[in-house]
């Protein structure tokens, strides 16, 4: 379900959706917190303040990290402390989509309960997030065990010592008074949300080009006179992988009468015949991120956890974002498996033993070199994102004075999946513009009706010119046609 509306999305810690996370940091769609909510998160900080004379408690009464050994007394500059001393990021700043996320995500998790925060924080957030403001920090400083300097960054544009990005440029907007910020320093750092957030938008992205991947497939099947025979219900049927179903059955819905005809093979190369079997696990792949991230969205994984009905405060390590980075560590590797599909579907149709047309579907006079220059294209964006799959997790880190001997490295996880984007859709485009050509040169069009006004939108917007020429325009208005499809 995709949001369209302008009404603002209620977050109440438990119903935040991915694709109305994108809409709120992409769109500007506004955020309001159920009052259910915020009253659960007065009783929570209420029950956090009774605690603090009763319990050892982490951050509040305590030190952080290796000096959780050392008492601090609360009301002493503690925690602005805290909050200056972990702004400490580096690298490019980022992405404003991803800082909108990350604050919508904050609240969410705030209103989920838990952090014994004051509410105050709530309503801070969610004014800044309707007002356009968006905290700037840079990219570099988290391994997966909380998101610090960012949201310590965040938490200072909140009471007026950073500026926040505005429509206009740099302004300083104090929404939060110091003595909250103070009392509540570690409440509001104890999360992933920027994390969250990015791999979120990642999701998104890479999930709308896997989708669109398979209208390009369609597109070159016709053009190749492939057998739709491998997507035949039996044949899932025999291996019901769910993804692999999916993916078959969705061919069959784009090709319509398309698939009931003979192919002009027995068989295919397998960047047909072999498609459900490969675009399903990455289908499948980026599901396992969706649930992983629906769980973290709306989670009140803070530490310590605030347990109201037990009356306890419960030192623990739901910060630890092994769930995600693994998630998105194959989803990674499913994709970039994916995505070499549609290179050896690009040299198909650059073959006129596999086309019937001339090579590299040129024009004009012999030794035109037609669509040649693609295929180094889509192989040098294949080979970038073959680095990209490389597994986050493997990494190890052993900080703080060895009380922290673990990391999950979850956002170097996300970022990757969010640089992955641009280079599928590339790779996607090069074959997108093959298969356009050699189909306008068969004369071919889809009986499918979604394949054939995708075709459509094919002819309008791609150049239609068969004689040598930069190709680049080209590959550009394939990826314009491509996210316009998402």
């Amino acid at each position: 379900m995709r949001v369209h509306t302008k009404s603002p999305v209620v977050l109440d810690g438990a119903t935040l959706r991915c694709d109305t996370l994108a809409a709120v940091a992409r769109r500007g769609v506004p955020v309001t917190a159920a009052p259910d909510a915020v009253a659960r998160a007065a009783v929570v900080h209420r029950a956090a303040l009774d605690a603090v004379g009763t319990h050892a408690f982490y951050g509040r009464t305590t030190g952080v990290g290796a000096n959780h050994g050392v008492a601090v007394q609360p009301g002493n500059g503690h925690g602005l402390r805290l909050l200056r001393s972990h702004a400490g990021g580096a690298g490019e700043p980022v992405a404003v989509d991803v800082a909108r996320g990350a604050l919508a995500i904050r609240l969410n998790q705030l209103a989920a309960g838990g952090s014994g925060a004051d509410p105050a924080w709530i309503e801070a957030v969610a004014t800044a997030l309707n007002a356009g403001l968006t905290p700037e920090f840079p990219v570099l400083g988290a391994i997966g065990t909380g998101d610090l300097t960012g949201l310590a960054a965040t938490a200072l544009a909140l009471i007026g010592e950073r500026p926040w990005r505005g429509a206009k440029g740099p302004v300083r907007r104090a929404l939060l008074a110091p003595a909250v910020a103070d009392a509540d320093a570690l409440a509001f750092l104890s999360s992933n949300a920027v994390t969250l957030a990015q791999a979120t938008l990642a999701h998104h992205d890479l999930a709308a080009l896997l989708d669109a991947e398979l209208r390009i497939a369609a597109l070159s099947h016709l053009a190749l006179s492939g057998s739709a025979q491998p997507y035949a219900k039996a044949v899932q049927a025999a291996r019901p992988h769910p993804g692999q179903r999916r993916t078959a059955r969705r061919l069959r819905e784009l090709l319509g009468p398309d698939a009931t005809r003979p192919g002009a093979r027995v068989q295919d190369p397998y960047g047909l015949r072999a498609l459900p079997q490969v675009h399903g696990p990455a289908a499948d792949a980026l599901g396992q991120v969706e649930r992983v991230l629906h769980t973290e969205l709306n989670a009140a994984a803070e530490n310590p956890l605030i347990d109201v009905r037990g009356g306890q405060v419960l030192h623990n390590g739901n910060f630890h974002g092994a769930y995600l980075a693994l998630a998105l560590d194959c989803a990674r590797l499913a994709l970039c498996a994916n995505a070499a599909l549609s290179p050896a579907r690009l040299a198909a149709l650059t073959d006129p033993e596999r086309t019937g047309l001339r090579p590299f579907l040129a024009a004009g006079p012999e030794g035109s070199s037609g669509i040649m220059v693609l295929e180094y294209t889509a192989s040098a964006a294949l080979a970038e994102l073959r680095q990209l799959a490389a597994p986050a997790s493997l990494g190890t880190a052993v900080l703080s004075r060895g009380t922290e001997e673990h990391a999950a490295f979850s956002p170097q996880a996300a970022r990757a999946a969010a640089r992955m984007v641009p280079r599928l859709r590339t790779l996607l485009a090069c074959e997108l513009v093959a298969a356009v050509r050699a189909l306008r040169q068969r004369g071919t069009e889809p009986s499918g009706p979604e394949l054939r006004a995708a075709y459509g939108q094919c002819l309008d917007r791609l150049p239609g010119g068969q004689d040598d020429h930069p190709l680049d325009a080209d590959i550009a208005a394939a990826e314009q046609l491509i996210d316009a499809w998402a």
